[in-house]
């Protein structure tokens, strides 16, 4: 017979790297507890929210010495097995404290021990036919175009408060979109567990669409990960949106990642064409809206589940597919606490469910591409774009010698007049915002740097300098620090100067820049975007938030105004990076029945990388790429930790990771390399100094059990107390 348990488990909100036993509180039944329920406890000198992970009969601690438990929050658990299991597979391979990452899995008010339910206020949300009805018709209705537009926002309801704070008015605007058939009252949430209403398909799929969707189809019931790569413009939403069908159909879940929700409203939009419930779980909600998707998707009511990242970590009661969107963007990788890719777990996540994960992108990352190699993932092509559009042709342009108007060559600004007079929109591409990344004396010389980083500072527009690493920002010098003249001028370009010069050059072409200082305001991106597919706006100028995502039928030529910024980066996945990049920035000309054309300016037309990109495409380049890290022993072909340190003094980083260092030798043997400690190659940033180490191995496991012995001794280096460290398990950047 088994021992009765006397003690409570529980996955405590601490940096420790361990759980803690408590009794149970006053007049608690413990035999009718189960994992996965909140707990309120005492922890030092407040009071905290913890997670119940067992009872136990026996604890190692002194029962004189254990704290009880104030109360147990929730009569059903709020995580169940599979949420808890996934928790502690993360804690393992990421090497971060169970508790934080157990909190991690939980929506704001669940962390704050509020209630595990919400009421059901009344809201309203835009029918099918209102996500596809085009705003040109509202034209002569601003109040109700811009009702419309928050509403496609929330796709699964928005409140009074919701749509008071998007600053929308609803009264007879809401009215009016009721009477047109655009809005309707959301029903309650307990009604969304009925049938699920599923629209047709708007165009029926291509041959390898079909061929991709019937090889996804067929793995349903099982798990089996797929890549599938399709050029920008080939149809792999509607892959996604068909197999996602089939799956709800048969009473199953879908769970879609895409890398920033801000960046895909039009994926989105169809998603809610298609289907009448699409709940939406990112950043830019409420803390309600968030644990009202939570609570829907673990309890069965959701059954498409849309999210950013942390959307790996919403349960479902009836998992049947997961779909990660833009596989390779760096965005699924948290870059701070819990550092773990949300890809990777998805994948994780899909394999303990026994179901299918889709992972699509036209620039598929070396990681994935490795895994078709190895046969652990299968490859599905969609070799070309659907409907009549072709590939659109990329050339360089060698720009050495030539004039440059605020970065813009002659010849770029010849195609942009012959695009414009064809009837064509541009899009010009520059991944750096602001007016001008350097402000320097005219006198001496001396560069206008960050007090607190190792970068120099941004001018903009309104006449600020702003450091795009720690948000510092202060206005320009009178003078120069360095030699007192006042003689300052602005080098190089950001996305506002080179506005500036292209509304000079084409004053009536209705220039638009869209970057993260032009849409900070809500709905502001959604505004801009309407203004391009109504034609008010001809030339698009931006960063990397127009390069995927989207879809410009009239865009006919697109520039890449600086190619060179990704081919001396200190980073080994910079080249990687700036292929992706420069492939879906092209991706968004010529995608309706027009040519498209891309330009790409460069100061080195003869640079190998760049001529293999360009001539060869991006499977070759990946190919090539592969090569490299398979000849150097970097991954995808060894496994990598990043062990970091900082602190307001230069030494004790250094100091720690020597300390370290040390301590993981005996763990890591011949089979682990050491490399460093070495100062970050941005040593300062925000006011603190910064150094790591790497840890490298031929095979993963043997990684994984390095860091496992050595974690709890580096945790208790009095060198540990000078210094914040953090360790990256396959971290997306080393720098």
């Amino acid at each position: 017979m088994s021992a009765i348990p006397r003690y409570l488990r529980v996955a405590v909100p601490s940096p420790l790297y361990r759980h803690f036993d408590y009794l149970p509180a006053e007049h608690t039944d413990i035999t009718r507890l189960q994992p996965g329920v909140r707990v309120r406890i005492p922890f030092g000198r407040r009071d905290v929210i913890g997670v119940l992970l067992e009872t136990a009969a026996h604890t190692e601690i002194a029962a004189a010495k254990l704290k009880r438990a104030r109360r147990v929050l929730d009569d059903t658990p709020v995580l169940g097995e599979d949420m808890l299991w996934l928790a502690r597979w993360a804690a393992d391979y990421y090497r971060h404290p169970l508790g934080e990452v157990v909190q991690a899995l939980l929506p704001a008010p669940l962390r704050q021990g509020k209630a595990a339910e919400l009421p059901d206020p009344c809201s309203w949300r835009p029918t099918a036919a209102g996500i596809a009805a085009d705003l040109a018709a509202l034209a002569r209705a601003p109040k109700q175009a811009a009702l419309l537009q928050a509403l496609r926002q929330h796709p699964a309801g928005s409140d009074a408060a919701a749509l008071e704070a998007a600053g929308v008015t609803r009264g007879a605007a809401l009215r009016a979109l009721v009477k047109r058939g655009w809005a309707e009252r959301t029903p309650p949430a307990a009604a969304l567990a009925g049938a699920v209403t599923i629209a047709a398909a708007s165009v029926p799929l291509n041959a390898a669409q079909r061929a991709a969707a019937d090889t996804i189809h067929a793995a349903l019931a099982t798990f089996q990960a797929f890549l599938l790569e399709g050029i920008t413009g080939s149809g792999k939403t509607e892959v996604y949106l068909d197999v996602i069908a089939a799956s709800v159909q048969h009473g199953r879940q879908a769970l879609v990642l895409v890398p920033e929700i801000g960046l895909t409203p039009q994926l989105i939009t169809r998603f809610c064409a298609r289907f009448q419930h699409v709940a939406l779980f990112h950043s830019g909600l409420s803390d309600n809206q968030r644990l009202a998707t939570w609570l829907a998707a673990r309890d069965g009511r959701a059954p498409v589940v849309v999210g950013t990242r942390s959307a790996v970590f919403v349960p479902l009661k009836n998992p049947g597919l997961i779909v990660v969107d833009e596989e390779h963007d760096a965005s699924f990788k948290q870059q701070e606490g819990l550092r773990y890719s949300a890809r990777d777990l998805a994948v994780v996540r899909a394999q303990r469910h026994a179901i299918p994960i889709v992972l699509g992108s036209a620039t598929p990352s070396l990681e994935s591409l490795h895994n078709v190699r190895q046969r652990r993932y299968t490859r599905l092509n969609l070799p070309e774009r659907a409907g009549s559009a072709r590939h659109p042709s990329l050339r360089l342009l060698d720009i050495r010698s030539r004039p440059l108007d605020e970065g813009l060559s002659d010849l770029l600004l010849d195609a942009v007049h012959r695009h414009l007079a064809g009837g064509g929109q541009v899009l010009l591409f520059l991944n750096r915002r602001g007016y001008a990344p350097t402000l320097m004396c005219h006198h001496c010389g001396q560069v206008v740097q960050c007090r607190r980083c190792d970068a120099r500072m941004t001018l903009h527009g309104d006449r600020r300098l702003l450091c795009h690493h720690c948000g510092a920002e202060r206005s320009p010098p009178a003078h120069c620090e360095q030699c007192g003249s006042a003689d300052f001028g602005a080098y190089g370009q950001g996305t506002q100067r080179i506005e500036a010069a292209l509304t000079r050059h084409f004053p009536d072409a209705g220039v638009v820049r869209i970057d993260r200082d032009s849409t900070r305001r809500k709905h502001s991106m959604e505004k801009l975007f309407a203004g391009v597919r109504l034609g008010r706006h001809r030339i698009l100028v931006g960063t990397q938030m127009l390069a995927k995502g989207h879809d410009f039928p009239a865009v006919t030529l697109v520039g890449i105004l600086d190619a060179d910024q990704g081919l001396f980066g200190t980073d080994f996945r910079a080249s990687e990076r700036m292929a992706q990049l420069i492939i879906q920035v092209a991706g968004r000309a010529g995608r309706a029945d027009r040519p498209g054309e891309v330009l790409i300016q460069t100061h080195h037309p003869q640079h190998p990388l760049l001529t293999h990109l360009v001539g060869e495409g991006y499977g070759s380049f990946a190919a090539l790429l592969l090569a490299e890290r398979r000849d150097t022993g970097l991954p995808p072909f060894a496994a990598m930790a990043l062990l970091r340190a900082e602190a307001t003094g230069a030494a004790a980083p250094r100091v720690f990771l020597e300390a370290a260092r040390t301590r993981l030798a005996p763990h890591c043997g011949k089979q682990v390399q050491l490399l460093g400690p070495v100062p970050a190659p941005m040593e300062r940033r925000a006011g603190r100094h910064r150094a790591q180490l790497v840890l490298l191995a031929a095979q993963r496991s043997l990684l994984q059990r390095a860091l496992a012995a050595a974690l709890p001794e580096l945790d208790a280096l009095k060198e540990a107390r000078r210094v914040r460290w953090s360790l990256d398990v396959d971290p997306a950047e080393t720098h």
